[in-house]
């Protein structure tokens, strides 16, 4: 049976136009093509990943952090009680009102003191400034090294400069060394990015990260089956040339730095609308789809490749969105932040009780623990509420 769908899955008729057999691929005349099993490596490699990253944010991250000054804000945390926790972690996060009244009268809180347990122990949930700025580093250290890798594979190629010589030969084509571990660089980080998201920083698009994540996977390893390696190569390349730009004014956020934040926001954006909405579908896009015709008939890889070139680009318009909000918020004076976090709760009728009861928290040798959302404070303190 395994063979059976061993024997499909390699079809040459799925991977490869009419007339070409995976015979007509082998190596001649000193040329060396790309083998499936050439990526195997990148199971383990992306575990050398994620080492490298936990290292890094310890050893790197972490100092870089203390030095520019980011700071956690302090968060009260949401007093231990079984009768919440079981309704927070087992039912909702954020209980209804008919909720709210029917777990005040279980626990004996007052409704604004659950409404403010559940406040609490959301906060509690999200990711701290540090974990945000340390990943934030990460990948910035990653995609502004692998553009530099990128641009150094393909600048100095004749099909970077005229797109029609991607097709140049294909499918014999000779696979260089430096295509080799470029690949291999990039699918292990993606595949480290996937083995990593539920521990990463959730964002509102979630979802929509992983389907990027999944996308690319099999984008590189599609065009790697099929030796579509030049055009994925230019693909990698110009996804890398905007998103360290983004992870660099993430970095300036958290530490605080909102002018150099904004400004590398908007260098950010131009070049995310011009390498994404403009070069990606005017350019590689239509390098995919129209090129290739002149060269062989459409079969089914030439469908698949170009359908989940098409998601990128969905998810592109997606992104785009988001930034245009931004920049209209920055270019109308509003305080530019990424759309996508999810921000630590206030209540707006408390926010200075919660800044006073922040503070008292920071001497909870003096104070003591709180009780019922409520602060146990000595004979020496005034009552913060």
């Amino acid at each position: 049976m395994l063979q059976v769908l061993y024997s499909y899955f390699w079809w040459d008729r799925l991977w490869l136009p009419a007339n070409l057999t995976w015979a007509s691929l082998e190596q001649q005349d000193g040329r060396v093509r790309a083998h499936p099993s050439d990526l195997y490596i990148t199971f383990p490699f992306a575990f050398v990943f994620l080492l490298l990253r936990h290292l890094f944010e310890m050893y790197v991250a972490t100092p870089l952090a203390h030095l520019l000054n980011v700071k956690d804000k302090v968060q009260l945390k949401a007093t231990p009680n079984p009768v919440l926790e079981t309704f927070y972690s087992s039912s909702s996060k954020r209980p209804k009102q008919v909720d709210i009244e029917a777990l005040s009268k279980k626990c004996g809180y007052t409704p604004r003191q659950v409404e403010r347990w559940f406040r609490r122990r959301r906060n509690q949930d999200r990711p701290s400034m540090l974990k945000k700025f340390r990943e934030a580093s990460w990948r910035f250290t990653f995609y502004l090294l692998a553009f530099i890798a990128g641009m150094s594979v393909i600048v100095d190629k004749p099909w970077f400069y005229e797109l029609n010589k991607v097709w140049e030969g294909y499918p014999i084509q000779t696979l260089l060394p430096s295509q080799y571990w470029y690949y291999v660089i990039e699918l292990s980080f993606y595949w480290s990015l996937l083995f990593s998201v539920a521990s990463d920083v959730k964002r509102k698009d979630f979802m929509e990260q992983i389907i990027h994540h999944v996308a690319t996977i099999i984008l590189i390893t599609f065009s790697w089956y099929t030796n579509y390696i030049r055009a994925g190569t230019l693909v990698m390349a110009l996804h890398d040339a905007s998103d360290y730009l983004l992870e660099s004014a993430k970095m300036f956020n958290y530490a605080g730095w909102k002018n150099t934040c904004n400004n590398l926001f908007i260098v950010f954006s131009v070049v995310f609308i011009i390498s994404r909405l403009i070069i990606f579908p005017f350019w590689i896009l239509h390098c995919t789809v129209i090129y290739p015709l002149d060269i062989y008939p459409p079969f089914f890889g030439y469908y698949f490749f170009n359908s989940m070139m098409i998601v990128l680009q969905c998810l592109h318009i997606f992104w785009a969105y988001y930034i245009v909000r931004m920049a209209h918020k920055f270019l109308t004076g509003k305080v530019v932040k990424d759309e996508r976090s999810d921000h630590a709760e206030t209540d707006s009728l408390e926010e200075q009780e919660e800044e006073k009861e922040g503070a008292a928290a920071g001497h909870s040798t003096k104070n003591g623990p709180l009780t019922n959302g409520h602060p146990i404070l000595n004979n020496n303190h005034q009552k913060a509420e």
